[in-house]
């Protein structure tokens, strides 16, 4: 089964450079998502497995964003230019499974996240 994933950031270099880099690791990217409500809407219509979240979205906290999605996708993951060590107290007490710098981002970071046994499904 292959891990549908929805991207949440407000720079559209980072989702098409990010989409691309996905896609080449095997992962769908089912949605682009610039805002909280546009991530919402996407989440509901493409029930994508996975939604990676930038923790600054122009206007917007990611951890709120990643709160709206929760109950829409079963799984959440932080992603920034930040380093984790900057927000960590944040990402804990947050619904999301994780945090990935960006600079680390790949389809097996996303399954190592997941706890994924390589089938695509979080297990």
């Amino acid at each position: 089964m292959t891990l549908r994933c929805l991207l949440v950031d407000d720079s559209a270099r980072f989702l098409e450079a990010a989409c691309a880099l996905l896609e080449r690791g095997g992962v769908r990217v089912v949605g682009l998502a610039t805002t909280g409500a546009e991530a919402l809407a996407l989440a509901r219509q493409a029930a994508p497995d996975v939604a990676l979240v930038d923790l600054d979205l122009d206007g917007e906290n990611g951890f709120d964003v990643a709160r709206l999605l929760t109950g829409e996708v079963p799984a959440v993951i932080l992603v920034s230019t930040h380093f984790r060590e900057d927000f960590q107290e944040l990402i804990a007490a947050s619904p999301a499974r994780g945090f990935l710098h960006k600079s680390a981002l790949s389809a097996r970071a996303i399954q190592e996240v997941l706890g994924n046994d390589g089938s695509g499904a979080p297990t």
